[in-house]
């Protein structure tokens, strides 16, 4: 597969609104009255009323049978600097051809036969961004964020938005835009097998059947196959990611996957695991979506409401702790593209993109959008230049650029 490096030249809330740090705290006594209000409602808090497509896109419907893809385009962009960028994270980069990530995640759910079209979850600062990825779909909706919350304030809002567009039982297909996958097929043949224990009322998760002990990945360990068909299987733990020789054990024993962050469940099932088990996240995230503004495919998130959501991981709010989660092991050829070492490895083991000029160099991966690389003798190196910014570093270090940008930031203090 052939790399591309493409020329870059609301109303307040109470105090009592929202509570606590999710499942790590009490909830008072306004937070209560809602979780009640919620159980006892099917649709709750009362939102404004919903637009022209909401309601068409409900009348006459019993279960949803389309599923809905919730794309999650958030991301500092970090992980691929000095390419990447806060101002145009790794999904919206032609990294592989002439498509960006952004635009091959769509692509996997394009069938409408099967797939409804998207709800897609970003930052307000990337609106006009997505926007372009989604062209002229206009029955796509578009959440925008006013500040970052991570990923389980984004699925609850869009777990609300499918329920108020298609209903409780509407089946979510949550993938973030910035993965690779070869083989698609394999994907959908994934996802038809955890469907029938989707629609059962569990969270599926998809685990990748790990190729190495990587120590950049979480690890979820499987169980045995659930009742609800062949393939799916209970998940017994989720795992942070490990130390080497933990990574090792695991990826030996044939019972842990990679957690690639891609979920299948219906709307109402996540809504009430995350008011189980992180009532403040589902709360404000409610809230958000209730008190949004709405214009054309845009739901603009209430920023009091969002602002007052603690920030936790899907899986720290909510997987961890549900005694609902199953696991559809699969092998799509994927990636998460999570570093220079990782679109290293897509590549052949030598790479010059660019103006660039090597002589007896080994194993190294060079890229420019432009300033002229010479190097002379080197190997194992990560060399990657754009616009004014320069990064070199060996390879199989990249995970940790994080930690020199932090180290630039503070010089630059």
């Amino acid at each position: 597969m052939g790399l591309n490096f493409p020329q870059r030249g609301g109303g307040a809330l109470g105090p009592s609104a929202v509570a606590g740090k999710g499942h790590k705290s009490e909830m008072d006594f306004e937070n209560q009255r809602e979780c009640d209000a919620f159980k006892d409602a099917d649709s709750w808090p009362p939102t404004s009323a919903p637009s022209d497509r909401d309601s068409s896109s409900k009348a006459g419907q019993g279960i949803c049978r389309a599923i809905v893809p919730v794309i999650l385009s958030g991301g500092s962009g970090s992980r691929l600097w000095p390419y990447s960028t806060e101002e145009a994270p790794k999904q919206f980069l032609p990294l592989l051809g002439s498509k960006s990530l952004f635009q091959l995640t769509l692509d996997r759910v394009r069938d409408r036969s099967r797939f409804a079209s998207p709800i897609v979850v970003g930052g307000e600062r990337h609106a006009s961004l997505c926007e372009r990825e989604l062209g002229d779909d206009q029955d796509s909706t578009l959440v925008l964020e006013p500040c970052a919350r991570n990923t389980a304030a984004a699925i609850a809002m869009a777990a609300a938005v499918a329920r108020e567009h298609h209903g409780g039982d509407a089946l979510i297909l949550v993938m973030p835009s910035d993965h690779l996958m070869d083989d698609v097929a394999a994907f959908h043949e994934a996802v038809g097998t955890g469907e029938a224990a989707a629609r059962a009322g569990n969270i599926v998760t998809f685990g990748i059947r790990p190729k190495s002990a990587d120590t950049g990945f979480g690890y979820i360990q499987a169980g045995g196959e659930m009742p609800t068909g062949a393939g799916v299987r209970r998940v017994l733990r989720f795992v942070e990611k490990p130390k080497l020789e933990i990574a090792e054990a695991m990826v030996a024993d044939g019972q842990h996957f990679w957690n690639a962050g891609i979920f299948l469940f219906r709307a109402d099932t996540f809504l009430e695991e995350a008011m189980l088990h992180a009532p403040a996240i589902a709360i404000a995230a409610l809230q958000a979506v209730a008190l949004a503004d709405r214009e054309g495919i845009r739901i603009s998130a209430n920023a009091d409401a969002l602002e007052a959501c603690p920030s936790e991981s899907v899986d720290y709010a909510v997987m961890e702790h549900s005694e609902r989660v199953a696991v559809v092991p699969m092998a799509p050829g994927w990636s998460d593209l999570g570093s220079w070492d990782a679109l290293a490895e897509l590549a052949a083991a030598s790479a010059e993109l660019g103006p660039i000029t090597a002589l007896d160099c080994n194993d190294c991966y060079i890229q420019s959008d432009g300033l002229q690389v010479a190097a002379l003798g080197v190997r194992d190196l990560i060399i990657v230049a754009a616009g004014q910014r320069l990064l070199i570093l060996p390879r199989g270090r990249s995970q940790e650029i994080k930690k020199l940008l932090s180290a630039m930031e503070s010089i630059a203090a």
